[in-house]
């Protein structure tokens, strides 16, 4: 569904404002953002192009990010987040009136929602590292009439223990662990929402308390910048040539990135599961992949030519990858066509190096897994315990991710028993 276009004339006007604002809405509800009432009264009253002073009327209500600043290599580090992402977290977070809130990461646009759907009752609290950001955030919601957000300086590492114990926490930024201040800053029945790194693959989760540890209630595919100050993790990037293809891993996974990269030049060995889609929907896989295979990694391309001719894998621009103990061997998972005039597709893996074909194998052997059970089952459950939570108190067949305060447990539940007929 195409994002809503430019008012007629470009005249930045309080009327043509409000009418991309409930174009904007409109687009949001049909693509299953926005999904509740208070939510769309939020986007329908918050002046989104007062947050995204410099952008044209029309870009300030796409539905798209607007990056605000940048590190010294371009990168971003500070945006306003996309409508459409905001409010799934909006959702996710179900924040109603009299509720006090913390959000981590500041725009001052998802803090002026916050303010909305917590009414004259509640307190929005937004914190950011970044003396610049909270600087504009200040100065946004100001301009935009928003004077009872409070915006503070911090490291969201630490949460804002002055204002807490809050009935829900935001996080704004891709965060590779949580923190013990987040859950103990939390009021009973709190609820927090945060996309969580997991092996590279990021989700969007909404976590509640229960018996000392956090239990997630939805999570969902999502993108941000990650978090600054103490909870930093940077990624491991091992560029394999010189066209961008490249293997991102989350964890200490060995590889040398010549040595991978003469293995991507040469031969390949395609190894093929039986296994078949249709239209996408390979998230739940990609997060099965991520939490049942050993040295995973994920294979980034871009849409260049040059690129393409080197690596296909199941997703246009990536996805899930194994490297062999060895350093220089890797698998990733691709997929050929199928029927149905290539809408239909069988996923494989294809394997390079002096290992290549066995790593296929492990690929290829995951993805049968997942379609034996996972794929027919429910989502995934996703569970935060204290790191240090001995495995006997964990729960049983679930798969453990070591991070430096939790650890964090996948669990696929079986999918429910058919009645007989």
């Amino acid at each position: 569904m195409a994002d809503p276009g430019p008012a007629p004339g470009g005249a930045a006007t309080a009327a043509s404002a409000a009418q991309l604002r409930a174009a904007l809405v409109t687009h949001l509800e049909r693509i299953g953002g926005i999904r509740s009432a208070p939510v769309r009264a939020a986007f329908l009253a918050v002046p989104r192009h007062l947050f995204t002073p410099g952008e044209p009327l029309h870009r300030a209500y796409a539905n798209d990010i607007v990056v605000t600043r940048t590190d010294s290599a371009g990168m971003p580090t500070s945006s306003v987040s996309a409508p459409g992402m905001q409010a799934v977290m909006l959702e996710q977070a179900q924040v109603r009136p009299g509720m006090r809130v913390l959000e981590i990461g500041s725009g001052g646009y998802n803090a002026a929602l916050l303010a909305e759907l917590a009414g004259p009752a509640g307190q929005v609290v937004t914190a950011d590292i970044d003396p610049q950001v909270t600087a504009r955030a200040r100065d946004c919601l100001a301009r935009a009439g928003y004077l009872q957000v409070t915006v503070v300086l911090a490291d969201g590492e630490y949460g804002v223990p002055g204002h807490a114990p809050y009935d829900r926490i935001i996080v704004t930024a891709g965060a590779w662990d949580i923190p013990p201040a987040w859950p103990a800053q939390l009021a009973a029945g709190g609820r927090l929402v945060v996309p969580l790194r997991i092996r590279g693959l990021t989700r969007s989760a909404a976590f509640e308390p229960r018996d000392g540890h956090l239990a997630s209630l939805s999570h969902l595919w999502c993108a941000f910048v990650p978090v600054q100050g103490a909870g930093a993790r940077a990624e491991q990037r091992l560029l394999l040539d010189r066209s961008g293809v490249a293997v991102r891993t989350d964890d200490d996974v060995p590889g040398d990135a010549a040595v991978l990269g003469r293995a991507l030049a040469g031969p390949a060995v395609a190894e093929w599961s039986g296994v078949r889609t249709r239209g996408g929907g390979l998230d739940s896989l990609f997060l099965w992949l991520a939490g049942t295979l050993p040295r995973f990694g994920l294979l980034t391309r871009p849409g260049t030519e040059a690129a393409r001719a080197l690596a296909e894998p199941a997703s246009p621009y990536g996805g899930p990858a194994v490297l062999g103990a060895d350093g220089g061997s890797f698998a990733y998972l691709t997929s050929r066509p199928a029927g149905a005039g290539g809408q239909v597709r069988e996923l494989g893996a294809r394997g390079h190096g002096p290992d290549g074909a066995g790593l296929a194998g492990v690929l290829a052997g995951g993805v049968r897994r997942w379609d034996a059970g996972p794929r027919r089952g429910p989502a995934a459950q996703i569970a935060v315990y204290p790191a240090g939570t001995p495995a006997a108190a964990l729960p049983p067949g679930g798969q453990v991710i070591a991070k430096r305060h939790t650890l964090v447990v996948l669990c696929w539940p079986r999918a429910p028993a058919t009645a007989p007929s």
